[in-house]
């Protein structure tokens, strides 16, 4: 079985938007938030392992929304029912790929930017983030969202429906989001060559100055301290304190 979601013994439509924030694991600040991120887990997993990686590295005024995706029968792993964004057939490049159900689940994410800014985060102040097949479904939310948001954090990951870009952004409001992505070197669930064709295609669909990709020797499809330090350094400068 295909398991992509974080080893934890590694880190030191919209009518389902609702429940999935309310069952969503959040990490509160510790004074007045600001500023939200939002941080998908990958296929098999749940919010709570990355709500505990959050933690690790919070900011005081940063709320942190680590959700849990519905459980759908997975055709890469024998249409076994699991935690999944979206349905996988494969993890190459030129895999079939679940296209509404990859537009269904941006949605639900969208949903949730618009709770919080009906409560008081405006979209520039959300960041979207994620793990492996989370991480990918948070780049392509954000690439075809038409509010600004603040960035993107997209670790050991792709680019869904690759091919409809740069035209699926061009209603988006996120030509200059600074996106960090990073990938461990030695990954053998998605390959750091993955990794880096997403990174320059990016370059083609946002300000290819806006966007860092960085790898880790010797890291699998997992994340490591110095990536996470990476990460916070990220969200400190994307959602500096008001």
């Amino acid at each position: 079985m295909i398991s992509l979601k974080h080893p934890l013994q590694c880190m030191c439509g919209n009518n389902m938007s609702l429940p999935l924030l309310a069952e969503a694991v959040t990490v509160s600040g510790t004074e007045k938030e600001t500023a939200a991120v939002i941080f998908l887990h990958g296929l098999g997993d749940s919010g709570h392992s990355w709500a505990d990686a959050m933690t690790a590295i919070r900011l005081p005024h940063v709320k942190y929304i680590c959700p849990h995706a519905p459980r759908i029968p997975v055709t890469l792993n024998m249409k076994m029912t699991m935690p999944s964004w979206f349905d996988l057939m494969g993890l190459s490049p030129d895999s079939p790929e679940d296209e509404a159900g990859i537009k269904r689940a941006a949605e639900n994410i969208k949903a949730i930017i618009d709770h919080e800014a009906k409560n008081g985060i405006p979209a520039n102040r959300v960041l979207l983030g994620g793990f492996s097949q989370g991480g990918a479904l948070s780049l392509y939310t954000a690439l075809t969202c038409q509010q600004q948001l603040a960035g993107v954090v997209a670790l050991s990951c792709w680019l869904p429906l690759h091919k409809s870009f740069p035209q699926a952004a061009s209603a988006s409001g996120n030509r200059d989001m600074p996106i960090l992505q990073c990938h461990g070197e030695m990954d053998p669930m998605i390959p750091v060559q993955f990794g880096a064709m997403t990174a320059e295609k990016l370059k083609v669909i946002v300000n290819p100055q806006k966007i860092t990709f960085r790898t880790y020797p010797g890291l699998v499809h997992s994340s490591c301290p110095q990536e996470m330090a990476a990460v916070k350094e990220f969200i400190e400068k994307q959602l500096p304190r008001i």
